[in-house]
């Protein structure tokens, strides 16, 4: 292993790098990060590494699965280096040990920009919450954060195109108290559109041409994306001009397209040439599984032949088609994995047959629910950059970085099925 210090940080990495100074000592730091190649445009910012093998396999779908990605121990690894020179790949104890205490990061380095990385660390407290547009799913979205989010929420901003729109809920969000404890939940305030991104989370519910319900549209989300991409673009380049350091949330339809959407029209520049000085890809995240998620559970607490999923199974992939929802990781059954896909993908519509836009579960499951499990930290249902497109996996945010959840290993059918979620959504932007 090759040890560098970057400012004031301790790097180190499986191949010497040029450039970087003379060789140090491993410092025995609670943070230690680790070089790792990458793709400056689809390849992730930073991460954390919870096996040895993401090192080197770290941005695409195999570091979802243990068997899919390099081993160390079972046989030498090498690399050649520009010279033409070829050296073996070890890790050493100390890297070793920073992966299992859950304090090694991955760096991309081809990514511009990346030292900044080495000084940012994750705030404490309380954190601001901006959301923008409070329409139905909004002001349900808002409701679930004002009563929920008190131990991580210090204040929630809203801004829409209506004044008289949040001046409603305003108010009405300030008369909801326990009596005698009128501080115990968060504080809702107006803010305007240039203060937008003055918080640690921006929330972007904002939509346009939601079809009507009774219309003869069949992908209600994809109908959506040209006209939604428009306005995240808008946004993406005003956080980018903030400097915004927080976490941007999509959660209007298509949500997995329009994070995409955001990282990238955040980092170019003003000829539209991509320059890396927007969001980096780890501060977008897709919030749209989660109700794919719930809706699977939902079916599953109905038939017992689906019952594993409510203790075994898992969701991958985008809120819409292309998502897939496994029975179980452990004891995985196609057929019955196929029919719980389909009931989950085509919920949203017999909401429609019944008369009423599907809306409440969404913003609840995917949104209240899903970004406050995000603010604590805490494992939840998520899109995050993974080879090249916002992924839904399970992931949480960890003070190392991004952490999606390492199985020991996916079943072949189960990982075609990811594997044609992800090109799916690659065909899509």
């Amino acid at each position: 292993m090759y040890y560098y210090n970057v400012n004031g940080a301790t790097l180190v990495s499986l191949t010497p790098l040029e450039g970087f100074g003379p060789q140090v000592e491993p410092a025995n730091s609670w943070r230690l990060f680790a070089a790792v190649p990458g793709d400056p445009v689809l390849g992730r910012g930073s991460f954390k590494v919870t096996h040895p093998g993401q090192l080197l396999a770290g941005h695409g779908l195999e570091t979802l699965d243990a068997s899919r990605l390099p081993d160390f121990d079972s046989g030498p690894a090498s690399a050649v280096l520009s010279d033409g020179t070829t050296i073996p790949l070890e890790l050493d104890e100390n890297v070793r040990q920073a992966i299992d205490d859950g304090r090694l990061t991955a760096v991309n380095t081809a990514r511009p920009g990346w030292e900044a990385l080495l000084k940012w660390s994750p705030g404490s407290g309380k954190k601001r919450v901006n959301i923008l547009a409070i329409g139905d799913v909004g002001s349900t979205l808002l409701t679930g954060l004002k009563l929920l989010g008190g131990d991580v929420i210090s204040s929630i901003g809203i801004c829409d195109l209506s004044d008289q729109i949040t001046a409603r809920w305003e108010f009405e969000m300030g008369q909801i108290s326990l009596p005698w404890q009128y501080d115990l939940f968060p504080e809702v305030e107006v803010v305007a559109p240039e203060n937008l991104f003055d918080c640690d989370m921006f929330v972007f519910v904002a939509s346009k041409g939601i079809p009507p319900v009774g219309s003869q549209v069949k992908d209600v989300r994809m109908y959506q994306f040209e006209n939604n991409a428009k306005i995240v673009a808008h946004y993406a380049k005003m956080a980018r001009e903030k400097g915004f350091q927080g976490l941007w949330c999509a959660v209007s339809d298509p949500v997995d397209p329009l994070a995409k959407t955001a990282y990238l029209e955040s980092n170019k520049d003003e000829n539209g040439i991509f320059d890396g000085k927007g969001l980096r890809p780890e501060q977008v995240q897709g919030f749209g599984l989660g109700v794919m998620n719930a809706r699977a559970a939902y079916f599953a607490k109905r038939d017992a032949r689906l019952a594993s999923f409510l203790t075994e199974g898992r969701s991958f992939g985008p809120h819409g088609t292309g998502l897939f929802i496994a029975n179980s990781v452990e004891h995985y059954d196609e057929a019955l994995s196929q029919e719980l896909t389909h009931l989950t993908v085509t919920a949203n519509l017999k909401m429609r047959e019944i008369g009423f836009k599907p809306y409440v579960a969404p913003a609840l499951s995917s949104g209240a629910l899903s970004l406050l499990l995000t603010l604590r930290g805490e494992w939840h249902c998520g899109s995050v950059f993974l080879d090249g497109v916002y992924m839904g996996v399970k992931n949480r945010y960890t003070p190392a970085g991004v952490e999606t959840e390492l199985l020991p290993r996916i079943p072949d059918p189960l990982f075609a099925h990811v594997r044609e979620a992800a090109e799916h959504l690659k065909t899509i932007l």
